[in-house]
């Protein structure tokens, strides 16, 4: 496989067989083979935005349709306490239609001042607990092929009991503290399955072994 500069290049193949051309792999560098022709929006909540983009792939000579849906950006935070339990929460989620085992996490509103005050805010108002303590550890796309949105993950040290729950209307929560030694087994075996839960307790496993640059 050529190699020019740094940059690896490698033929870019069509369904036919045809090699179209020559491509190095940089950034942005597979948006040019398609054209937007169109967007418009379908439909809009106070969640969730639908849109349906369509696009000219170009070497196929194809005109497709994408639906993208758009979310505010969302944050997620691990709280661990001074005696090193795992403050989570436990909620249903009406998705999967069952109760699920996640970290305090939600929606960044645009009255919080940044992600890490709307991780504090979110740990406070689901769990009651607090922390002066929080860091950034890590930062995800939940779904890149169909929404737009990020989920920045913060780890709370020296987490305590400061305040009673303060829940939306609709919301039940039930608080339970997870020994740290119990997390990852608790995952292998199923009873953590929620995405970006599993995804922030790797970056805290990585943050953990020092592999990890918080900045």
């Amino acid at each position: 496989m050529p190699l020019i500069g740094s940059a690896r290049v490698h033929a870019f193949r069509s369904h036919t067989g045809i090699v179209d051309s020559y491509l190095f792999l940089r950034e942005d560098a597979l948006k040019r083979y398609w054209n937007h022709i169109d967007s418009h929006k379908e439909y809009e909540d106070r969640i969730v935005g639908v849109r349906h983009d369509k696009y000219h792939f170009l070497p196929n000579d194809i005109i497709k349709d994408y639906t993208v849906f758009e979310f505010e950006d969302w944050v997620n935070i691990i709280p661990v306490t001074r005696d090193g339990d795992i403050v989570m929460i436990r909620q249903w989620r009406h998705g999967v239609q069952k109760e699920t085992l996640e970290i305090p996490g939600g929606l960044i509103s645009h009255d919080d001042i940044g992600h890490a005050e709307a991780a504090i805010r979110e740990m406070t108002e689901e769990t009651g607990y607090y922390s002066d303590n929080v860091i950034h550890i890590g930062t995800v796309e939940p779904n890149p092929a169909i929404q737009t949105n990020r989920c920045y993950t913060y780890l709370a040290t020296d987490a305590f009991l400061r305040t009673h729950q303060n829940l939306d209307p609709t919301e039940a929560i039930r608080v339970e503290l997870i020994k740290k030694e119990q997390l990852y087994g608790m995952i292998k075996a199923g009873e953590i399955t929620h995405g970006l839960v599993v995804a922030a307790f790797a970056f805290l496993m990585l943050h953990e072994k020092g592999k990890w640059d918080n900045n």
